[in-house]
């Protein structure tokens, strides 16, 4: 079964940014991007309506990671202080060698590449220093920039489910599958 242990918190660098530990300092940005009706309509999670939502939502993540039940990271331009989104593997299945990878950024840094960027960086980290086998994402069918991304990044679409997961609403909605697996060297 796979190992893994995220202590210490495992900073990645790429050229632009810093992923790094979010934190309770973090948590007015966070809160931006958890209240943004907008960005959260393909989440499967309830917007945030007050700073106790994104403070709970800080200690959740940091409870999962300490137990290495998952890892998430804040997404940072470097040297600067801002939370921009953030990205991790939300679920790991260890007996599988396999992790799904979730991430949402703040609507104002879109379409910058920021996203692509600490993509590869999760990856690759999940490929060499966690040993990941594969990797898969679960998106909803109309997020089509997630779904762009994921293409591009070879990822395929592996499964796609009729009415499969319900949402806040008590609506029964479609998820799709995209996964990749460990490429070869």
């Amino acid at each position: 079964m796979m190992q893994v242990n995220f202590e210490p918190f495992p900073v990645l660098v790429t050229e632009r940014l810093e992923l790094k530990e979010i934190t309770a300092n973090d948590a007015e940005a966070l809160f931006e991007i958890r209240r943004d009706k907008e960005l959260m309509k393909y989440i499967s999670r309830p917007v945030a309506t007050n700073l106790q939502d994104v403070t709970s939502l800080i200690e959740l993540i940091a409870r999962r990671r300490k137990s290495n039940e998952g890892i998430n990271w804040g997404i940072f331009l470097k040297n600067n202080p801002f939370l921009l989104g953030m990205i991790g593997f939300v679920n790991l299945y260890k007996e599988d060698y396999r992790a799904e990878i979730g991430y949402m950024l703040n609507g104002k840094y879109h379409r910058q590449g920021i996203v692509q960027e600490a993509f590869d960086a999760v990856v690759k980290y999940g490929y060499e220093k966690m040993n990941l086998h594969s990797i898969e994402a679960t998106i909803h069918p109309n997020n089509i920039p997630s779904a762009k991304l994921l293409e591009k990044k070879g990822f395929t679409r592996d499964a796609y489910f009729k009415e499969n997961k319900l949402s806040l609403e008590g609506v029964f909605e479609d998820t799709v599958i995209y996964s990749q697996v460990k490429p070869r060297e």
